[in-house]
């Protein structure tokens, strides 16, 4: 039998072995790296905010990324030198205002680094902002890393471009991103290039400037609509939304044709995430957690429901400020000398050594984030006063750099779609019935009846969203409308790349006619409009430009204060039809 003893020794050993295993480690031996004392996988300490501080940047310079991208394909038509609304022009009549002196009232007025520029060379002061603009946010984006210098870049250039943008960036998101990029610069340490600057833990007071920024926008945005349009306190404005947002996407058709009870449940939803959630923020830890996350998700659904620009994307960005590196720890791999496992270290050294020592810059950024503190409860006094009081006002700011704003959305609702149509024609007589009108088409905004919706959040076409509130208006206020066509009468290239189909393209510019605000109504799907294969169907019209115009384009941007190249107007007016 002794031979055989070694052989049934094996599984006796083993079952000692894993009775071990199950007992856990001996006393005295240390766990492995990035494990429990169980040897479990260790988990992430809630209370710290080293990986927040990563994704909130990281999420912002994307935002940044999109809004300079948008500039850099955009800003030369719209404010260049030959562009619809040029900031030149615009710079000098505020210089006028103070009494032509680049004074210091004028820049506080207009914040600007455009003051210290050449103006002549317009069009390429713009590109190089938005270049230099893309090239530090996607620095940013990739890294996942930055420090104060660079933050403070991205908003002084964002500020220069919105401060000289005018009407093209009046949205409310442009405030927002001031302001979202403001708290952004205290987010990061002074120089260090980290992704875990360890001598610059994230501020408390940065995370609750975010908290503060995210419950202002949803509680702004409730009240506006609870003291605005009826629809929304009887629950029916989402059986109209849809339909007359500013720029539809394909889902908006689908959701436009949901039975009553889901667009009701809709609103409520509505109501409940912007009038009730927000107070969650400051309600503890797990309620904060899950006011971010019910935020997101808002966000999420208003992304697919509709073109909102980078509204909603960067609405997202505050509301990661709730979270702690325990909440989002799942967003980064677990492998060893990794981000997570990095901060699992800290965390214990901080356990094992909770009082660093004060040294000359962390009072320094103690004292910075201290001022900031103090500085955002001074800029929203008159804020709190605006969100209280019954005359609310929405996306307005009190200060010229925009670092504590008022917020808001669709506080009224249109009930019909009013579409803007522009037209041309190459009639020698533009007057007579028998002149064949030919359309323009715009890149995203509805048009052509037979077009699917457009898909482009979070880009944002200006001028498509322009032409929105250019619908329910004249051309007596909003004078670029005139601009616009008496570029068409040149057949201006700078101004045709906003478009996407110029039906005189290799022809003779033509005449520019009246335009049309025609109204249009979502059909059901087995509607005469589909069965034509028509998304909407027209219904009447209305003249949106003056009726009686200048013969040529000459005259025509006379009027309204905007000149043309010689050269091209020479061109045009060979062209034009002879009276």
């Amino acid at each position: 039998m002794r031979p055989d003893r070694p052989v049934m020794a094996a599984p006796e050993e083993s079952l000692r072995k894993r009775k071990a295993e199950a007992a856990g480690p001996v006393h005295g031996s240390p766990p492995g790296p990035g494990r429990d004392p169980a040897g479990c996988p260790a988990r992430l300490r809630a209370g710290t905010f080293w990986l927040t501080r990563i994704v909130l940047l990281r999420a912002l310079a994307f935002v940044y990324c999109v809004a300079f991208l948008v500039a850099l394909h955009q800003n030369k038509q719209l404010i260049g030198d030959r562009g619809l609304l040029p900031c030149s022009t615009y710079l000098r009549s505020v210089q006028r205002h103070f009494r032509g002196q680049v004074s210091w009232d004028a820049v506080s007025y207009a914040p600007t680094i455009l003051w210290l520029l050449d103006w002549s060379h317009m069009d390429s002061n713009l590109d190089a902002l938005a270049l230099l603009g893309l090239g530090i946010s996607s620095f940013i984006l990739v890294f996942g890393c930055a420090n104060m210098i660079l933050m403070a870049a991205l908003w002084v250039l964002y500020m220069s471009l919105v401060n000289v943008g005018q009407i093209w960036y009046s949205f409310g998101w442009e405030s927002q991103l001031l302001e979202t990029g403001f708290l952004g610069i205290f987010l990061c340490p002074l120089w260090t290039l980290s992704p875990l600057p360890r001598g610059t833990p994230t501020s408390r007071i940065v995370l609750w400037g975010f908290r503060w920024l995210i419950f202002r926008i949803m509680l702004g945005a409730g009240l506006i609509k609870i003291r605005g349009d009826r629809c929304w306190r009887d629950l029916t404005c989402m059986d109209f939304h849809y339909e007359t947002q500013p720029v539809p996407n394909p889902m908006a058709y689908f959701l436009h044709r949901s039975p009553w009870w889901f667009h009701h449940f809709e609103t409520f939803s509505n109501h409940f995430l912007e009038l009730v959630v927000p107070f969650f923020v400051f309600l503890g830890r797990r309620m904060c957690v899950l006011h971010g996350a019910l935020q997101i998700l808002f966000q999420v659904v208003l992304i697919i429901s509709g073109n909102l620009s980078f509204l909603n994307w960067l609405t997202i960005v505050p509301s990661l400020a709730c979270f702690d590196d325990a909440t989002l720890g799942f967003l980064f791999p677990a492998g060893p000398g990794g981000l997570k496992d990095r901060v699992l270290k800290m965390q214990e050294e901080e356990t094992r050594e909770p009082q660093a020592p004060l040294t000359c810059g962390r009072m320094a950024r103690r004292t910075a984030n201290l001022a900031l503190g103090v500085l955002i409860t001074w800029l929203s006094i008159p804020v709190v006063v605006n969100l209280l009081s019954p005359q609310q006002v929405m996306n307005s700011s009190f200060n010229p750099l925009r670092i504590v704003n008022t917020y808001g959305a669709f506080g009224s609702i249109t009930k019909e779609r009013t579409e803007v149509i522009l037209q041309g024609t190459a009639s020698s007589n533009a007057s007579s019935p028998d002149a064949e009108w030919e359309d323009y088409e715009f890149k995203c905004k509805p048009g052509n009846l037979r077009r699917r919706p457009c898909l482009i959040s979070p880009y944002h076409y200006r001028l498509d969203w322009l032409m929105w509130f250019a619908a329910f208006q004249t051309y007596e206020h909003n004078e670029w409308i005139i601009h616009l066509a008496g570029k068409l009468l040149t057949n201006d290239a700078q101004a045709l790349s906003l478009l996407a189909f110029n039906p005189f393209a290799g022809r003779a510019p033509p005449q520019v006619g009246p335009g049309r605000a025609l109204q249009v109504q979502v059909q059901p799907p087995r509607g005469p409009a589909c069965g034509r294969g028509q998304v909407v169907d027209s219904e009447e019209a209305r003249p949106l430009l003056p009726t009686a115009q200048p013969p040529g384009p000459e005259g025509l941007l006379q009027v309204t204060g905007v000149a043309i190249p010689r050269a091209q107007l020479e061109a045009a007016q060979d062209l034009c039809p002879k009276k």
